[in-house]
């Protein structure tokens, strides 16, 4: 119990402590530029679109010569996007700044002058950013609508236990197959260690050992194992250490073993309810599943998968899919520290479901080098194609990855990459083009997720790549994220044993630091096994073969007597794996992803972090406001303050004046290399990079002598309910990437592996 204060106590300094240090220099805004004593304060950028890989955007700037009175002005900008979801950072590539404006300044050769400087010193940049500030700041455009259709909702077969319990999967019904050399058999088609011999069943899971005379029931603890199994399992078992709870277990937990999609959610002896403050829902104290009844209605509500199912009873509940948008209303009042804020973020219109949808719309990207990037493709026997319903694609049925026959070519997806061949045998080669035709791939097939994977743009060396998080089967919903499409994919087997993604029978839950993470033992060892020769996924992406090391459960505050299925108490796994970003899997060297790792953080050695507050934020159109301590806007109009948020003192007595059209200086986005049209219909367009730049007519420098000085306020008209309504919603998404940046941080820079959920569970 001592030890576990302690790690609670650490935890919260070490979150603190990076909730309020400095950022690295590379990630820090705002950001200045110095030269011939002119100094530019660039702050943090504002985004506008995200289409396939090119992001748009703007940001506020400030200009002061030396001597002379700050200018503040507002920039747009188009960058290529590349991305690192392992680091949480993101490359903005290619910069080109199509828009310059100093809102009311008429000194066009300043305008002029001030506008080549940032041209000649911007452009030059790959500007790196905190990938959860851009995702915050996505938040600000309208665009980003996130939908998966005709998914299978049906509910999984659900188990309820009140004793510690394992659910064990067969895929379908058991395949039995000799181990060569051996005089016992193995059951191919599931992840768990199952032999049998002699007409009985044996399994191997943690420290204990299960035998039962039925492959699907009837198992009971036991220490009487041949001798030949025991020497097999210890030469073939995955090298996991136990947990110290796991460790200790006196008592074998029950084993229930299903052939079809399930899921089994336990409680610690007789259900406790604890109530939620400031709603009438109650939830179940005493678990790690996401269990919650509504007192209105006495209906339960489980969350499995970022689902939620609903019945009258655990013990025989006749599960019901509930559609997100039907959750009742007190859902969305769940308070943010609330020991079930976790579930937050599957309740529509919720910050954290938002920012959740937002992650799905973000694609991991990477460099495929063309001469030594390849695939082998494994087939058993002759190749077999199926054709897709509704489609014009056909789909291999006997291959070890996912190939597709379109219009006479065979194109194959691995690791997030399009690679094509004129015939099923090879040889491939990396492909420049995704076929549009892969749109049509309905989800009722198990070749679904390849439509989330891009080509981007190519040259004759490489192809810039990317895949949303539908590739690794996560897709928006209703307003949320789910895992998986809920349909049960047949998997091949002949000689050999090619499995497909599932969704149930892995305790899948959604986490804002790791993705989706997922549990199915009491803890190590009871998947995971080396014999598979043939892998393939199992599961949340992570059986290469073998099982995602950990899931960390975890345990609600006030609750860590007992255990639970899936709960490796007080282990924590440490760093997110390399393999969540499916491009640092491949194993040759030709896909570059991210930053190299010893590229300096600070990419533009030409910018230092400034001491300024970054409060400085710009509308869409150009103009400039900065926030006070106390929530105050006000309007920068360039050697005078106006305050946004406060109507005018004195009315005034003169007729209104239509303002007077100031000079914008603009430059055309540059017409991008030749490449394979992959989005179609989200690709931006581009002027023709014929078109002149436009300057402002030069004008006289001198400035009027009565122009109020610097911090001068004009109080004229106050600022539009619509226009403070945006200022502050800006302000919350920066202000909320900033603090996504920090959470990520007091985890090491990174995401934890695993599935360390949050909310009130305990153990952080």
């Amino acid at each position: 119990m001592k030890k576990l204060i302690l790690f609670g106590f650490l935890s919260l300094i070490t979150f603190y402590s990076a909730l309020f240090a400095e950022d690295e220099p590379g990630l820090k805004w705002p950001k200045e530029i110095e030269k011939n004593g002119t100094v530019v304060v660039l702050y943090q950028p504002q985004l506008e679109s995200l289409k396939g890989n090119i992001l748009e955007g703007r940001l506020a700037l400030s200009v002061t010569p030396k001597d002379e009175e700050i200018i503040f002005g507002a920039l747009w900008f188009k960058a290529t996007l590349e991305t690192d979801y392992d680091d949480r950072t993101a490359l903005l590539k290619k910069l080109d700044i199509t828009r310059i404006h100093f809102p009311d300044y008429t000194d066009t050769a300043r305008i002029e002058r001030f506008t080549k400087l940032l041209e000649q010193e911007v452009e030059s940049w790959n500007m790196l950013m905190s990938l959860d500030r851009i995702m915050a700041g996505l938040e600000e455009t309208e665009s980003l609508k996130t939908i998966s259709d005709k998914l299978n909702n049906n509910p999984p077969d659900i188990y309820f236990r009140t004793e510690p319990a394992v659910l064990i999967t067969i895929d379908g019904d058991p395949i039995i197959k000799d181990v060569q050399g051996q005089k016992f058999d193995y059951v191919v088609n599931t992840p768990f260690f199952i032999v049998e011999k002699k007409n009985k069943y044996y399994i191997k899971g943690g420290k204990f050992w299960y035998v039962s005379g039925e492959i699907t029931s009837g198992y009971e603890e036991t220490e009487k194992v041949p001798s030949d199994i025991k020497k097999f399992a210890e030469e073939n078992l995955s090298e996991n250490e136990l947990d110290s709870i796991s460790e200790n277990m006196e008592k074998a937990p029950e084993v229930i073993v299903v052939t079809k999609p399930s899921e089994l959610i336990s409680t610690d002896g007789k259900p406790e309810l604890a109530s939620i403050d400031g709603t009438q829902l109650l939830y179940v104290s005493n678990t790690s599943d996401d269990i919650v009844m509504e007192i209105g209605s006495q209906e339960y509500f489980v969350l499995l998968a970022g689902r939620w199912y609903k019945s009258k009873s655990l013990e025989d509940g006749s599960w019901k899919f509930v559609d997100p948008d039907d959750l009742p209303a007190d859902f969305s009042k769940i308070p943010q520290d609330s020991e079930m804020a976790e579930v937050r973020v599957s309740v529509p219109g919720t910050p954290e479901a938002e920012d959740a949808l937002l992650e799905q719309n973000i694609p991991q990207t990477a460099t495929v080098d063309r001469k030594t990037t390849t695939v082998e493709v494994k087939w058993d026997g002759d190749p077999k194609f199926e054709k897709i319903k509704d489609t014009d694609i056909a789909v291999a049925k006997n291959s070890d990855k996912t190939v597709l026959l379109i219009d006479k070519k065979y194109y194959c997806v691995d690791d997030g990459i399009w690679f094509v061949a004129n015939n099923p045998g090879g040889p491939w080669a990396v492909s420049d083009k995704r076929p549009d035709k892969v749109d049509q791939i309905p989800p009722e097939s198990e070749a679904y997720n390849v439509k989330y994977v891009y080509v981007y743009e190519s040259t004759p060396e490489v192809v810039y790549v990317g895949y949303l998080p539908g590739y690794t089967w996560s897709f928006g919903y209703h307003g949320c994220v789910v895992y998986g499409t809920g349909y049960w994919y047949r998997p091949w087997y002949h000689h050999y044993y090619y499995p497909r993604p599932v969704t149930w029978g892995f305790g899948v839950h959604w986490n804002p630091y790791t993705g989706w993470g997922f549990s199915v033992g009491i803890s190590f060892g009871w998947v995971g096994w080396r014999f598979h020769p043939y892998g393939g996924w199992w599961g949340p992406r992570g059986f290469y073969p073998g099982y995602r090391h950990g899931y960390y459960h975890g345990y609600r505050h006030g609750y860590h007597h007992g255990y639970r299925r899936g709960a490796a108490a007080g282990y924590y796994a440490g760093r997110r794996q390399a393999y969540n970003n499916v491009y640092r899997h491949r194993q040759n060297q030709g896909v570059k992803t991210g930053v190299p790792a010893r590229t300096p953080r600070n990419l533009n050695s030409k910018t230092r972090p400034s001491t300024r507050p970054n409060n400085v934020y710009t509308d869409r159109k150009g103009n400039v406001y900065m926030r006070d301590k106390s929530g105050n806007w006000q309007q920068k109009n360039n050697n005078r303050t106006r305050p946004a948020t406060q109507p005018a003192q004195r009315p005034s007595t003169k007729p209104a004046q239509k303002p007077s059209q100031r000079p914008v200086t603009t430059k055309p986005a540059q017409k991008p290399a030749q490449r394979p049209s992959t989005q179609p219909s989200t690709r931006p367009t581009t002027k023709p990079a014929t078109q002149p730049k436009t300057r402002p007519a030069t004008q006289p420098s001198t400035r009027p002598s009565t122009r109020p000085t610097t911090g001068q306020t004009r109080q004229t008209r106050n600022i539009s309910t619509q226009q403070r309504q945006q200022l502050n919603r800006a302000y919350q998404s920066r202000s909320r990437g900033n603090a996504s940046y920090n959470r990520a941080r007091s985890y090491g820079g990174s995401r934890p592996s695993g599935g360390a959920r949050m909310g009130g569970r305990r153990g952080r």
